[in-house]
């Protein structure tokens, strides 16, 4: 696009030391890094903008009476579930709106919240799948091992990232409440007939909630959610049910991945929180972590959908676009334990990521949004130029998916559309963000050591505040590090409250400071006239 186009352009240049710009001149390659910001801020604008049209597009489909979304717009458009409506799509139309219209967010988005509490609860605070014709449950029978597979997957899935990036919020209470419900009823999910839970789902909600339980436990302090987790531990790790000893299948992909994950997860729980445990698991998940790398890859170091871990045999061939959903285990017990062997995959995999462009993740959007947030987790800690240049173009293929109407497929996996898509746009921003959003600003960034590089665009007037991200591992979730997790929001350019951060206008020759709180809660900003460039 061509500068002429926006009547306001500015480009912003924080610092964390003192800046030497006393002749406010920039430097080649300062330019060369304002423009790639401005190119990450265009980018920015159209992932915001799809994630926009998407939730203004579902919200066509709500329930006129309840005001709930359907599990589709096609043959399940007549219930809400928890597994698929709630876990899946509800939360990311809810973050979408937090960036793009608080207005909805506080609203509507608010209101669905509400709505679904009153009217899906079923056992306590525990929800079952709701008829819109019926005006009530969908089936009359109660269904435990659906009730707590569909709230598992309510909490891991959806209110779990809410929580990681809102902090406190109506939608960790709700997650809060549905987890001491949920205590109550289970312990360890097993295949047994009473609870109703098939091979895939018994392993699939014992990973989740040990992913659940193993950030919960620091982000409330509660010992009872360390102990509810060490108990699903000791079932696979110190039992008859080690995942690769004992289990004659392993899914790798999602709906069984989570398992690998989650023990990981609870690895690093215990390291910091109870040693004795960690040097129990430590064996036992080496071992299982060796064996998926034996057995559970193709020559280029993706996972299969699915393996015999005992015998070796690929059950699926198909890999699985979530292969960073398990590496995110590895590196985990890499940041624990030091070992190469479990950093080895992912450089292994990076290597060979740009032989898969255009592939055909699962054949739908959300295989794509799963490959790409597997590769931007990882890239978070791992920096790699063919990764970077591997997500911006798959992003574009994914983007391409999306209708002329919003709707990306009109299932309830349109909402991890919207996920993926706001991870890359705070990729391309670092973490900032702009509060009113238009479709008229332009918001992108670089990084270069300690200093932040960031244009901002307007084609009109603006007024609003230009937020910078902060150390939410620490400071929503209290984590003692921040490991890679599966949907979370990676953290990139984040103020520490404390310390001060210089900023340089080079078009009024000034320059000035804020501390990291004053950027955390906003800076005032007005976009107008024909000021060309401000850097900070």
């Amino acid at each position: 696009m061509k500068a002429a186009l926006f009547p306001t352009i500015l480009a912003i240049l924080f610092v964390s030391c003192d800046p030497d710009y006393s002749t406010y001149s920039i430097s080649e390659n300062d330019r060369q890094l304002f423009d790639r910001a401005m190119k990450n801020s265009v980018l920015a604008n159209e992932g915001y903008g799809r994630c926009d049209r998407y939730v203004r597009a579902w919200l066509e489909y709500s329930d006129p009476v309840s005001g709930l979304i359907p599990r589709n717009i096609g043959e399940s458009k007549d219930f809400w579930n928890a597994k698929d409506a709630a876990a899946d799509n509800y939360p990311f139309m809810v973050l979408t709106s937090f960036f793009t219209d608080r207005e909805l967010f506080r609203g509507k988005m608010m209101d669905m919240l509400n709505a679904e509490k009153v009217l899906t609860s079923r056992i306590g605070s525990l929800p079952d799948t709701y008829s819109f014709s019926k005006k009530g449950f969908s089936e009359e029978e109660v269904k435990m091992g659906q009730i707590v597979f569909g709230t598992s997957e309510y909490i891991k899935d959806g209110l779990l990232p809410l929580t990681e990036w809102l902090g406190n919020s109506p939608w960790s209470e709700r997650m809060i409440g549905m987890l001491k419900d949920l205590s109550h009823e289970i312990d360890v999910a097993e295949d047994i007939e009473e609870k109703g839970f098939g091979r895939a789902p018994q392993e699939e909600v014992n990973g989740e909630l040990l992913q659940v339980l193993s950030r919960i436990y620091w982000m409330t302090g509660e010992d009872k959610y360390l102990d509810w987790a060490i108990k699903i531990g000791d079932f696979y790790l110190l039992g008859d049910r080690h995942p690769t000893r004992d289990l004659d299948y392993l899914r790798l992909r999602d709906h069984g991945c989570e398992l690998v994950s989650g023990l990981c997860e609870l690895y690093v729980a215990v390291n910091f929180a109870n040693q004795t445990k960690k040097k129990e698991y430590e064996q036992p998940l080496h071992e299982m972590l060796d064996r998926i790398l034996e057995v559970g890859r193709n020559q280029d170091g993706f996972f299969y959908d699915g393996i015999n871990p005992q015998t070796g045999e690929i059950i699926h061939q198909r890999i699985a676009d979530n292969w960073g959903y398990t590496l995110n285990g590895f590196y985990s017990v890499f940041l624990i334990d030091n070992k190469q062997e479990y950093m080895d995959p992912i450089l292994k995999l990076f290597s060979n990521l740009n032989k898969y462009r255009n592939h055909n993740w699962e054949g739908n959007a959300d295989g794509y949004a799963d490959a790409i947030e597997s590769a931007l987790n990882l890239y978070n800690r791992i920096p790699d130029s063919g990764v970077a240049n591997w997500m911006d173009s798959e992003v574009q293929v994914m983007w391409g998916m999306q209708r002329e109407s919003g709707i990306i497929e009109g299932w309830h996996g349109d909402g991890n559309f919207a996920r993926t898509t706001i991870m890359y746009n705070l990729w391309k921003s670092k973490g900032l963000y702009l509060n009113p959003w238009r479709r008229d600003l332009f918001l992108g960034a670089e990084q270069k050591g300690d200093s932040l590089f960031v244009s901002i665009r307007s084609e009109q007037a603006w007024k609003g505040k230009l937020y910078f991200d902060k150390r939410r591992f620490k400071e929503n979730m209290n984590l003692p590090i921040d490991w890679p997790r599966i949907n979370q929001f990676p953290e990139w350019f984040t103020a520490r409250p404390a310390e001060a951060y210089q900023f340089v206008d080079f078009d009024q020759k000034t320059t000035g400071r804020f501390y990291g709180r004053d950027l955390i809660d906003g800076v005032d900003l007005e976009l107008e006239g024909e000021k060309r460039l401000l850097v900070f």
